[in-house]
């Protein structure tokens, strides 16, 4: 999988980064295919290298750790780009399902791809994408924000641009933030909108719930048991046309009445979104 072909002149030719999704809960989801490539490879990126021994543990290998992570990728980044270029080859992995998806690594892709380096995805689990699957929400269009803010007004300035948003949302929530982002979800998008919050995917105590937010919000704050793992939350989109301009309608006009009058804010807000007058300020026409 790694090795470089001599090029001419008795010199290797460059090697590869190949970018490999590893299990988010169950180890039976490693294909053969990314077993393979961390059998090969020079050495493994990785975000935490005590997690990823565990991992290569099970799996009988033992490989050359590389730690990866947020505050030194740019400083591991020019290394690691000589070493491709000198004929190694790398995997990169996070600490569970596809790396780059809220996890470091992206600057290096980018700097091996500035380089001319060959980069390969090994696909695998990735649990934005396993709950959405199982949420019975549209799928056709969607959107990933990753974790909201940790900062509870920065969180709901980030909802509040989102009311308008037709495609279905998608985030990433830790144990200690669940109830505070699913207050500001209904806060946000009212108690009637719909969501799934799928926990612990492929692990043994995978739940999936699904109902309105209002009534989600409720379960999770009666059973303790549900404020516990790790979290994909999922929500309904707004409803194209009407619905999605009344959503935008509203955003803008709270944002212009902090410097406008209200009637001044509500007449601006509706022409910019289309949204009728009376259903962000309650004037008459």
């Amino acid at each position: 999988m790694h090795t470089s072909q001599p090029a001419a002149g008795g010199t290797k030719s460059p090697g590869t980064l190949h970018v490999v999704a590893t299990p988010i809960g169950n180890l039976g989801d490693l294909s053969a295919r990314a077993l393979e490539t961390l059998k090969t490879v020079d050495a493994i990126c990785a975000e935490d290298t005590r997690h990823t021994r565990q991992l290569l543990s099970h799996f009988g290998l033992e490989r050359p750790l590389i730690a990866l992570h947020e505050h030194n990728e740019d400083a591991q980044a020019a290394q690691l780009i000589a070493r491709l270029q000198s004929g190694e080859s790398f995997a990169l992995v996070s600490d569970a399902g596809t790396p780059l998806v809220s996890d470091p690594g992206f600057r290096l892709v980018r700097a091996a791809r500035a380089a001319g380096l060959r980069v390969s995805p090994v696909p695998g689990a990735c649990a934005a994408i396993a709950a959405l699957s199982v949420a019975g929400m549209p799928s056709d269009r969607f959107v990933f924000e990753g974790f909201l803010p940790a900062k509870a007004s920065a969180r709901r300035e980030r909802l509040s641009r989102l009311t308008g948003e037709v495609r279905t949302l998608i985030f990433y929530e830790s144990a200690h933030r669940i109830e505070e982002s699913l207050d500001d979800l209904v806060a946000t998008f009212g108690e009637a909108r719909r969501g799934t919050i799928a926990r612990e995917l492929t692990k043994l105590f995978e739940t999936v719930l699904d109902g309105t937010l209002g009534e989600l919000r409720q379960r999770v704050g009666a059973d303790a048991n549900q404020r516990k793992g790790e979290f994909v939350l999922i929500v309904e989109g707004a409803g194209e046309d009407a619905d999605a301009a009344v959503a935008e309608g509203k955003r803008l006009y709270a944002r212009l009445t902090e410097y406008l009058k209200p009637s001044q804010a509500a007449k601006l807000a509706a022409e910019l979104s289309g949204a009728p007058r009376k259903a962000l300020y309650g004037a008459e026409e």
